[in-house]
């Protein structure tokens, strides 16, 4: 576990730089990226941003990169912006009914034909 926090503190150190080259370039040596992968190392540097914890105080430039660049669902993935972020409330289960923990609800097995309202024409 060591070797990743280690790993993770020389991460987080480079990704402050915003130094598209010299994260690239620390992840080859490290081994976690070959030469030329990822395709669009930018963009992966700025979703590590947007995905990292630990540089929060990054999160509006990374936010603002994804938006400006063409990546608004990534960000809205990562941050909870769009559309569906409207409905989430504060009881953790996205504010939709029957979200995590709740009960199922309990279905009736009944024989015979489907009511009426489902029957074909």
């Amino acid at each position: 576990m060591t070797d990743y926090h280690t790993f993770r503190q020389q991460l987080d150190v480079v990704l402050r730089t915003l130094d598209v080259e010299k994260v690239r370039q620390f992840l080859v040596d490290q081994g976690h990226w070959d030469e030329g992968t990822p395709a669009d190392p930018e963009f992966a540097m700025w979703m590590m941003i947007a995905g990292s914890q630990t540089v929060k105080d990054l999160h509006p430039q990374a936010k603002d990169w994804l938006l400006t660049h063409g990546h608004s669902s990534e960000a809205a993935a990562v941050f909870g912006t769009g559309p569906s972020s409207a409905r989430k409330g504060s009881q953790g289960n996205g504010g939709k009914k029957g979200g995590r923990g709740a009960p199922r609800p309990v279905q009736n097995k009944r024989s015979g034909p489907p009511p009426r309202s489902q029957r074909q024409k």
